[in-house]
């Protein structure tokens, strides 16, 4: 281990010298980042008086940990919250366990009665008995959290759909799909937002109106969607044309060459650049702020306003980085090993 270590950072002259920099750079920079973070930061209280120290005031945190999870949805109403989420991890990991009996169709139940049943859930009304919570009262995490889902549920399916239209050999589908993709591409994704929730409401009929979240969800994903399509045309382009040929010559339809033999290897090689959007759509949830929609960026902005709390911009944005970077840390990291996962399947 040391030898390696040595071999590594200390071979010549000239890897001792940067390594000794970049080891300096590190200690000036965590030194007095860990002494803020925690060492002088203050833990306890209930006010803004409580913080004394030279820290982190991380009591600010602390009373706005709730509106910073649910914004302000009421508080009696939470548990719906907490169930869709519950749903949504026990779904997620019971997909994941590759001995699932009838896995396939599991996971295309799930795929067809979570979204809805998280929906009305979160929403309520429509005869359910629960209370009706409307959506300007979501916020926090959990908007965050169902923009992403929601969007990614729209996105991932119609990107896909875009990559094999871009290269079908109807004119027509090939037309329309490269428009689609272009355009959206070509428009940055806060401009989208804002014409859905401003424009889309002049161009409707009149009566019927889409709530600004589902515009918000719908603008993100087909913005990703076009995104999508590049990344799993990448992978459709990098598999070679004789074993859908083949599979034309015995016999097998359009559509079940793509779903049997096409789309699992393209989307395998697509993954690592597929999961690059999804965490660029997580990122991206943050533009919903210019349609007064607060998800968590939006209310740690919203709670800074508090009189009580001027000042505590550092710790409100701190939390609230910490919060993505582990989320698409985690992404990323299910990414590779799904990644690795495939590789061992196919045999590579």
């Amino acid at each position: 281990m040391i030898a390696q270590l040595r071999q590594r950072l200390l071979a010549t002259p000239v890897d001792a010298a940067i390594t000794l920099i970049c080891l300096y750079i590190v200690w000036r920079i965590s030194v007095p980042l860990v002494h803020w973070l925690l060492l002088d930061a203050t833990w306890q209280g209930t006010s803004r008086d409580d913080c004394k120290g030279s820290g982190a005031c991380w009591v600010f945190v602390k009373m706005r940990f709730s509106q910073f999870m649910y914004g302000q949805y009421p508080v009696p109403e939470r548990w719906r919250v907490d169930i869709v989420g519950a749903l949504w991890v026990a779904v997620t990991l019971a997909l994941s366990w590759r001995g699932l009996p009838q896995r396939r169709g599991a996971t295309v139940a799930a795929a067809v009665l979570l979204p809805p049943v998280g929906i009305v859930l979160l929403h309520g009304g429509w005869g359910t008995g629960l209370k009706l919570v409307e959506t300007r009262e979501w916020g926090g995490l959990m908007l965050t959290l169902f923009l992403t889902v929601y969007a990614g549920l729209i996105a991932i399916p119609l990107g896909v759909l875009l990559a094999l239209g871009r290269q079908s050999r109807l004119p027509l589908v090939r037309f329309a799909s490269v428009v689609f993709i272009e355009f959206w591409r070509g428009v940055p994704i806060i401009t989208v937002i804002f014409l859905a929730s401003l424009l889309l409401p002049l161009i409707m009929p009149t009566g019927f109106d889409v709530d600004r979240l589902a515009r918000a969800v719908i603008g993100l994903a087909f913005v990703i969607a076009a995104y999508m399509a590049e990344a799993v045309r990448g992978g459709l382009q990098a598999l070679p044309e004789g074993q859908a040929e083949a599979a034309q010559a015995l016999g097998l339809g359009y559509w079940r060459i793509q779903r049997m033999i096409v789309l699992p290897q393209a989307l395998r090689i697509a993954l690592p650049a597929m999961t690059n959007e999804f965490i660029a759509l997580f990122k991206n949830t943050t533009l919903v702020l210019i349609v007064s929609i607060f998800d968590l960026l939006g209310i740690a902005q919203a709670a800074l306003a508090d009189p009580a709390w001027v000042g505590m911009n550092m710790e409100a944005y701190v939390f609230a980085g910490a919060i993505y970077w582990f989320a698409c840390f985690g992404l990323s990291q299910w990414s590779r090993q799904r990644e690795r996962r495939l590789q061992v399947a196919h045999g590579r």
